[in-house]
């Protein structure tokens, strides 16, 4: 039997600097190391999501951590959940299920926090009973001051569960010093002593330049640096932010199937698309330009948080009549979830779920009409889609009735004509090779590479294990596992 460990929170001084990913790398590592872990955020706000095995939602985060983990996700490792959906509103997931819109002013009041401070605390009593350790992430900086009393995610769970802090700073953004030694200082001494260590993430360069800062860092904060991670670009672990996407904007590539990924205002579920840029077939990026849109091989419209408003943005920004056009000169058109939605005739909202707009005009590229539910449907999908074996999940408000089934293959999940008009409410569709395939049939003649895909789960195995071969060598384990109680 493994000796138990304490509780790890990571936290950050600021957000992006990398806390999800060596979460996701010490979750693996105590899973080689002969552990049951299992990750914890008490609260997320982010759009991309992930259902659990029944049917409940949490962030996408958490799931990629469970599965280096090696467990199937569950809702207590991500109890709150906040999903932007306009300026100042988002709608709040408790428990997997969401309890409707919460107004931005009104959620970060300290009214009603006790309640979901219960909630997120019961949570990870759950799970502490499970698992062993549980790998804790913290969420923005753990130094926002103003927020102090209404923390439900950062020092005040980690102080409830007598978890060992790990402050992890980002040296590429630069302020290192300044960031970590703020973060510190400025909290109570209770939660200051709660600081076991210091890890510096994102170093570009020779690991031997940094030395004096380990050294500086060290001697200012009173607080061991357990290891400086160097910068990684050939590692690929599903992001959370769509902050990630900036890095995979461009154009067309001479040679691939070029796929152009609609970025919409309220885009979702980026993570479908993760599989596509590893095949080395395509070449996948993510832009609004018209230019680009003509231009392209294949068309995708994302999961949307809030399809109207992103469809009243594509009408404004000439995107939509881009797509229009470029499907009538044989562009392939694909649209998963929201996505689907904006390619069919029109979008209802009649009790007003996502704003003050009662209905607006699709593409008109499917014939399907969409209402706007109250209810959400979370749920994992096995199907069969004209004959091809497909899974994936569904995360989504609204149902959608074909008009016209002439020359329409139709299901509760998909309509689509050939391999060049399709919409689908499955997420994660597209990691599923014989669709895939199906897709891009009509391009059989165009890339010049011919390499077949791995499977992407197992590409997925691969990158954990490099992972957490890449943290394992930098960081000292030996100390972490001390602190931990080891």
């Amino acid at each position: 039997m493994t000796t138990p460990l304490h509780p790890i929170m990571l936290a950050g001084t600021g957000s992006d600097v990398g806390k999800s990913v060596i979460s996701t790398a010490l979750c693996r590592i105590f899973l080689q190391d002969g552990y049951n872990p299992a990750p914890f955020k008490a609260q997320n706000m982010a759009l991309n999501s992930f259902v659990t095995p029944d049917g409940l939602e949490i962030g996408r985060a958490q799931a990629v951590q469970a599965e280096a983990s090696g467990v199937e996700c569950c809702s207590d490792m991500n109890p709150l959940l906040l999903k932007p959906q306009g300026r100042h509103s988002s709608q709040v997931v408790l428990n997997g299920r969401s309890i409707g819109n919460r107004d931005a002013y009104d959620y970060f009041r300290v009214e009603g926090r006790e309640e979901l401070r219960r909630e997120v605390e019961a949570a990870f009593d759950r799970l502490s009973k499970k698992f062993n350790p549980i790998v804790m992430e913290g969420a923005g900086s753990i130094a926002e001051l103003n927020l102090r009393d209404s923390d439900l995610v950062n020092m005040s769970m980690a102080s409830y569960a007598d978890a060992d802090v790990i402050l992890v700073g980002d040296i590429d953004r630069g302020g290192i010093f300044a960031s970590v030694y703020g973060s510190v200082v400025l909290q109570k001494e209770s939660d200051r002593k709660r600081i076991k260590g210091i890890i510096v993430n994102k170093f570009r360069g020779d690991l031997r330049l940094f030395d004096d800062g380990v050294r500086i860092l060290e001697e200012l904060c009173h607080v061991p640096v357990l290891g400086v991670i160097p910068y990684f670009t050939d590692i690929h672990i599903e992001e959370e932010d769509s902050v990630a996407l900036g890095s995979k904007s461009g154009s067309m590539e001479k040679g691939k199937i070029n796929v152009a990924v609609i970025t919409l205002r309220y885009i979702s579920n980026y993570t479908d698309f993760d599989s596509l840029e590893r095949d080395p077939r395509l070449h996948v990026f993510y832009t609004n330009n018209v230019k680009d849109i003509s231009k392209a091989n294949i068309v995708i419209i994302p999961g949307s948080k809030s399809t109207i408003a992103d469809m009243h943005e594509m009408n404004r920004n000439g995107v939509a009549s881009a797509i229009i056009q470029a499907h009538k000169k044989g562009t392939t058109v694909i649209g998963i979830c929201g996505g689907y939605q904006i390619m069919g005739q029109e979008i209802r909202d009649p009790d007003n779920v996502e704003g003050d707009m009662k209905n607006i005009l699709g593409l008109g590229i499917l014939p399907i009409i969409t209402t706007i539910t109250k209810e959400k449907t979370t749920r994992r999908v096995k199907t069969s889609i004209d004959g091809m074996d497909v899974e994936g999940y569904e995360i989504h408000c609204g149902e959608s009735v074909i008009t016209n089934g002439n020359n329409y293959y139709s299901d509760q999940y998909t309509t689509m004509a050939d391999p060049t008009t399709i919409g689908t409410y499955i997420h994660g569709i597209l990691d599923n090779k014989s669709f895939v395939d199906y897709v891009l049939r009509p391009f059989d003649n165009q890339a010049n590479e011919k390499n077949e895909i791995i499977d992407y789960k197992y590409y997925k195995e691969l990158q954990y294990n490099q992972l957490a071969d890449h943290v394992r060598q930098n960081l000292c384990m030996d100390k972490l596992y001390k602190i931990m109680g080891l």
